[in-house]
Parts: structure tokens; C-alpha cells; sequence
């Protein structure tokens, strides 16, 4: 009979969905409930989008925000500047171990 011993190390993989978007919600508390994307440098192009704003537009990921700009006031869809600073912070709280304990 073989025994099956844990590994020392252990390894989490933790999903956020939309996580650009959502992390635009945790410091903006007005989004909760709205459609919110998020834009790249530039404000070029969508890099992110919650799902109510995917639910609107399944193929919104990429378009450039000249195109969308209309659509977006018209649906009431929030879009935010990316703003990577505010990201990598969330991001590492995230993979924080203590916080997966």
C-alpha cells in the first residue's frame, strides 16, 4: 500500500475574474453595481471589462476607445484610465501568503 505524504510547499491558484475592472471597483465604491472597463496607456484600447459590461458586448475586449466612446455613454458603461500602479498593489495583497491562510 503506497502513502501519500503532503508536499512542503504548497501552491494556490487564485482566479480574478476581470481583475482590472473589479480592482477600479474596490477603490471607487460608485461602480459596485455599473458596467466598468478598463483602457490601456493612452487610453487606446479596452484591456479589461466586467461582466455586465461583457454581457452588453461579448466581443468588447480590444476595441479602441474612439469606437466605443458613444456606445459606452449611451449603455452607461463606466471606463477608467489603467492605472498598473493601483494593480500590482492589489495584485500582491492577493498573493500575499498570510492572506491565504
Amino acid at each position: 500500500m503506497t502513502t501519500l505524504t503532503p508536499a512542503p510547499d504548497q501552491i494556490a491558484l487564485v482566479d480574478c475574474v476581470s481583475f482590472y475592472a473589479n480592482a477600479e471597483r474596490v477603490f471607487d465604491p460608485t461602480l459596485h453595481d455599473r458596467p466598468t472597463l478598463v483602457l490601456s496607456n493612452n487610453d487606446g484600447c479596452v484591456v479589461a471589462a466586467c461582466p455586465l459590461v461583457k454581457e452588453l458586448d461579448p466581443d468588447i475586449m480590444g476595441k479602441p476607445w474612439f469606437k466605443i466612446r458613444g456606445w459606452c455613454q449611451a449603455k452607461g458603461v463606466e471606463a477608467r484610465s489603467s492605472n498598473y500602479e493601483l494593480y500590482g498593489s492589489l495584485s500582491a495583497r492577493v498573493a500575499n501568503p498570510r492572506m491565504l491562510q
